[in-house]
């Protein structure tokens, strides 16, 4: 059986990377209202389902892409139940191929591993390594669901935070695409 806890509305009394701690720092700071859970490591589907329910809230998909030279590197954010159209996101960013960036790369740049990439991975970005990009359908919905950092750990804020509140305060501006 899938473990989730109740819902909380405060930090965790631990947080088990430099990433989540900062996650959770930033949410004080700004005095965002959030509310999160606890679970086993989300690995499947039906995980990630449950994790909905007990948020009533879409957990985002977040990927880290980059060219082929991997020199640029993409934070794209989009619908979980979106399939990735590779062609589609390569074309609307005007870059001839995209791929998955290396999982080295993705806790170097952004502080996380495979499966806990988040929004809030742009903390760790002061020098802007990772240009975000949000598909338009997630930029325009009321609540935001995502990873805090970690396989273990997911939250609901509100979207328009962390597109005018969140981003700019780690100065990232983000391209919003149709995909």
């Amino acid at each position: 059986m899938f473990f989730i806890s109740d819902i909380q509305t405060t930090a965790p009394a631990t947080c088990t990377t430099l990433l989540q701690a900062q996650v959770y720092a930033t949410l004080q700071a700004a005095g965002v209202p959030f509310e999160r859970v606890d679970t086993d490591e989300a690995i499947s589907m039906a995980d990630c389902l449950l994790i909905n329910q007990q948020l009533r809230v879409e957990i985002v998909k977040t990927l880290l892409l980059c060219n082929r030279q991997q020199t640029a590197f993409y934070l794209l954010v989009t619908a979980a139940a979106k399939p990735f159209d590779t062609k589609a996101a390569s074309s609307a960013l005007g870059v001839a191929r995209l791929s998955f960036a290396p999982a080295e790369r993705l806790q170097t740049l952004l502080g996380t591993t495979v499966g806990a990439a988040t929004i809030f991975g742009v903390l760790l970005d002061p020098e802007n390594q990772v240009q975000v990009v949000v598909d338009e359908e997630v930029a325009v919905v009321e609540w935001y669901g995502c990873s805090d950092g970690t396989t273990t750990g997911y939250m609901k804020l509100p979207t328009d935070w962390v597109m005018h509140g969140l981003l700019p305060q780690a100065n990232h501006q983000p391209i919003i695409i149709p995909l």
